[in-house]
């Protein structure tokens, strides 16, 4: 029995070191690798190429706050008159000089896009992402760190681990070609948001990954942009110092931050974010279009007909369908944005041309005249809310593309012919619920003065009325606000 004991000793004490032996051996490993997991961590939060991402990695980690939501304004303060009674025809004494119309040739019938889409050679690996863009076949090789990075946890930590994941990686050279696609396509903020949507989508099905990855972009690209939780789901917001109308907005500070995705779709409801801007990156979102995009042209074509005085009369056009299924998408920007955005040339051309051979000899009032029973009678009147479904507001070339418009729409076409065509100063009309134009023309008839300029009325929604004369309902009204619109 005592050997047994001693026996027994013997082998617990053998087991005994044995385990210390394991015990010292797992306790170097355990050391070991949690030194090599700081020193991984470490590495892995210096890997950020650029210096901003550390401190703005700290940031997202702090405390957010919660920011209350504001309705996106209307438009309008009462809703646009469903019909208009068109005025008794009226023959007025033509004044004025005769007219010449001038019109310019354009060379950029066909623009060139350079270097969009890369030349297919044998043996070439094809990018990880391609799509259509308006008519262009674009490419897009993503990098891997970009791939991985997704929204989890399903809080403000998983939005700081998809931002490590993305700042991780080696962005630079797909960042770059955006910016360089951006550029060659002459988008401007708003044709770089659907680049940059149409990208994020691309890679990701999942829509909270893609408003995140849009999210790290426009603020690689210099923009100020947010995100913000409300139920969990990413909020995408856009500093905008002008108005976006009927949109959800957020107030950080003096600044206004525009949910743009949720344009005309009601209140997403407070969210919580974070008040500082991704480091230098504060450059404001602008939906003006001082020039448009280059498109690859589809070309269609179009014929308006409208009577006056018994005569008949049409105007033929061609048009780029990939620029109208751009301008389409527009959210409502203010009406500068409409009144002074250019028309593609060899649209305007076409249409210059057409009403050239009808005006051309005809004493400056008469062939004012006519351009404006042009747009009054070459279209349906019908409110945007019955033709599709919230107010749209339409740049020139979409009044030519559609059957219908209302009265912005005539407004903003009719402007565009006066200064193009006349080269005379132009202004919009806003009341509570129309729209109108007014010209500086020596003219006779109801009028409003803009400082110390007399404008004469010209509504091109009043069916035969002629310049100086204002519906019924809007003569004795002064308007809310006048659109100035710049002249060549």
């Amino acid at each position: 029995m005592q050997q047994n004991k001693v026996g027994e000793q013997k082998l617990f004490s053998r087991f005994g070191h044995f385990s210390l032996l394991i015990l010292l051996a797992c306790t170097t490993i355990s050391a070991q690798s949690f030194s090599d997991f700081k020193k991984s961590q470490s590495k892995s939060f210096n890997t950020y190429k650029d210096e901003r991402d550390n401190a703005f990695d700290n940031y997202l980690k702090g405390q957010w706050n919660a920011y209350e939501v504001y309705t996106g304004e209307p438009l309008y303060e009462e809703r646009k008159p469903k019909e208009i009674t068109p005025s008794k025809s009226k023959i007025t004494k033509p004044v004025g000089p005769k007219i010449t119309i001038k019109i310019k040739k354009r060379v950029e019938l066909k623009p060139e896009i350079e270097k969009i889409e890369p030349k297919q050679e044998p043996l070439v690996k094809a990018k990880d992402i391609s799509f259509d863009f308006y008519g262009a076949q674009l490419e897009f090789d993503i990098p891997s760190g970009i791939k991985q990075a997704n929204y989890y946890p399903h809080n403000q930590k998983g939005i700081t681990s998809f931002f490590s994941s993305a700042a991780s990686s080696a962005y630079d050279s797909f960042i770059s070609e955006i910016g360089k696609v951006s550029k060659n396509m002459n988008l401007n903020d708003w044709g770089i948001y659907l680049l940059i949507t149409k990208i994020s989508d691309s890679i990701f099905t999942n829509q909270d990954n893609s408003k995140l990855l849009s999210w790290f972009i426009f603020n690689k690209m210099g923009y100020a942009v947010k995100v913000g939780l409300a139920k969990q789901h990413i909020v995408l917001m856009h500093y905008s110092d002008k108005i976006i109308y009927s949109t959800p907005n957020y107030s950080f500070s003096d600044k206004k931050y525009y949910a743009i995705s949720n344009y005309d779709k009601g209140s997403i409801g407070r969210v919580f974010s974070y008040r500082q801007d991704y480091p230098g990156s504060t450059k404001p979102f602008d939906l003006s279009l001082l020039s448009l995009p280059k498109l690859p042209f589809n070309i269609k074509t179009k014929t308006l007909n409208f009577k006056q005085f018994g005569d008949e009369y049409s105007v033929s056009f061609e048009y780029n369908k990939n620029l109208i299924d751009f301008m389409d998408t527009y959210p409502q920007a203010d009406y500068q944005t409409y009144f002074n955005a250019p028309m593609e040339s060899k649209t305007f051309e076409d249409v210059a041309l057409s009403l050239k051979k009808y005006i051309d000899g005809r004493k400056a009032s008469d062939a004012m005249n006519f351009v404006l029973a042009f747009v009054q009678k070459s279209f349906k009147y019908e409110r945007d809310n019955e033709q599709f479904g919230r107010e749209k507001v339409m740049f020139a070339e979409e009044t030519l593309f559609f059957d219908k418009s209302d009265c912005e729409d005539r407004a903003v076409l009719y402007t565009y012919l006066m200064k193009e065509l006349f080269h005379v100063p132009v202004i919009g009309l806003k009341y509570k619920n129309h729209m109108s134009t007014a010209i500086y023309v020596p003219m006779d008839g109801d009028s409003v003065k803009v400082g110390s300029r007399k404008f004469i009325v010209a509504d091109p929604t009043y069916v035969n009325a002629t310049i100086g004369m204002s519906m019924p309902n809007y003569k004795s009204i002064k308007p809310q606000s006048y659109i100035e619109i710049g002249i060549k």
